[in-house]
Formats: structure tokens, sequence, C-alpha cells
């Protein structure tokens, strides 16, 4: 069965389903594009305010697919780069995306599934999901953005036991790290990320983009460039339309209805 990535609406948020079952929603070079094309759809669609990745059944995915990548072993090792370099660009395109991408994770979540999660701007994890970075487990490295994300959301020592030891760790060790934004019951990671997304649905695009963008740069840029950026957002944000109605709907309590 060919991995594919499954796409339908729920309100104003598109939800993104990792269709392998198979092989627990292994990834595919058929998902990367097939990641990449919804998202910027969804970028240029006003009606779509947020995005939710999950995984079809009891798995959110369990990385690469082995078969696959013990049979690029005998092809040229541009076959394996041109792979990752899919992968990589949704990843990129995720973090680059102006809209809330929430992750809903259920059992497995392992390899370039936990990078897939950890690109996402929030996680809900269902109490019985288990992540790993399986890759020294099979002789291999991190990809992903992996190595990227972990260093940045966790103390030194606990991310590289995960990627040198590959040992397994459980939705709450995660959320006690603040890596995982939600942990909830078996079965309700889906409703509880979208839940979560109504919610972000409600608020400002152009705020919620800008809040993106400026949380993006924080790792490379100096704190006078940071305060530079954030100076910027602020008076565009400000002179925007929705920020009229939030402030006006703020001051005669009232719900905003934002456009």
């Amino acid at each position: 069965m060919t991995a594919t990535l499954k796409s339908h609406s729920h309100g104003q948020t598109m939800v993104l389903t990792l269709s392998n079952p198979e092989h627990r929603n292994a990834l595919g070079p058929e998902m990367y594009a097939a990641g990449v094309e919804a998202l910027n759809v969804a970028e240029g669609n006003d009606d779509i305010r947020s995005v939710v990745i999950t995984g079809e059944g009891s798995h959110f995915c369990a990385g690469g697919n082995l078969q696959r990548l013990l049979s690029n072993r005998q092809q040229a090792p541009e076959v394996q780069a041109q792979s990752i370099e899919g992968l990589h660009n949704w990843i990129e395109t995720i973090r680059a995306f102006s809209k809330p991408v929430i992750a809903a994770v259920e059992g497995s979540c392992a390899g370039a599934g936990f990078s897939l999660a950890l690109a996402c701007d929030l996680i809900t994890a269902a109490n019985n999901s288990v992540f790993v970075m399986a890759y020294s487990n099979v002789g291999l490295s991190p990809d992903g953005g992996a190595t990227w994300s972990l260093m940045r959301s966790m103390p030194r020592a606990t991310a590289m036991q995960l990627m040198l030891a590959g040992d397994r760790v459980d939705a709450q060790r995660l959320y006690a790290l603040g890596v995982i934004t939600q942990v909830c019951s078996q079965g309700d990671a889906l409703t509880e990320a979208l839940s979560m997304a109504e919610k972000l649905n409600s608020r400002a695009p152009n705020a919620l983009a800008s809040i993106k963008e400026l949380a993006n740069d924080v790792p490379t840029g100096s704190l006078h460039s940071q305060l530079g950026a954030e100076r910027d957002h602020f008076v565009r944000n400000l002179h925007h339309a929705n920020a009229g109605e939030g402030i006006s709907a703020f001051l005669e309590k009232r719900p905003a209805r934002y456009r």
C-alpha cells in the first residue's frame, strides 16, 4: 500500500492525515510532496485558519519505511539525499507557514515522525503515546530537523540521551519538559487538537502570523534585532483592521470578529 496524505476540512481547520496504516503510517516521498502542496494551498486560502497533522488509526507515525531505506542502499546515494530533501522541504514549509500547525499524536511517534511533530507549533498527545528518536537503534543519524528542534526545546543532556541512546520517552515526560502542549486520554488527541485549533481560529490571523515569524527568528537573531522586529510587527498589526476590531470588542465586552 502506498503511503498517502489525506486532507479534509473541519470548519476553518485543514486536517492532514498520514495514511500508511500497514506500516504505522511510515513516511514516504509522496507524503512529503503532498504535505508541501497542501500547505501552499492553505496559505492562500483565507477560509483556512489552522492545520492539524495526525495519523490514521492508533498511531501517529513510525518514521521512515525501513524496507524502502534498505532498498535505497542498493542505489546511488543521491536517491536517498533527494528523498530527505523532500522531507526537509516539508519541515521548512511547516515552520514558515503563517498559520498555526498542531500535531495530534496517538501511539507511536518515532524517527522522522517525531521530527515532524517537533516541527509543528503545538502538540497534543494521548497518554499512551510513545516518542523515540529511533535512528541510532538502526545505525542511522537524525533527519527532519530533529537535532535542531530537540537541542532548542530541552536540556542538552536530555536531548543527547534521546538521540544517542534511542530511548523511548512517554508523553507525560515530554509535557513536563515543555515539549508537548497537552496530554489527553487515549483516542482524544485529534479531538483536543481540533478544539485547540478552533480557539486559535477565533484570533486575528495577522497577529498569529506575526507571532510565528517572530518566534522563528529568535534562535538566529540578537536581542537588538528582535526588539526591532517586534516594534515593526506591533505597529503593522496596530494599524490593521483586526486591531481596531479587537480593541473595540474588548472595551465593549463582546466577542471580536476577526477577518
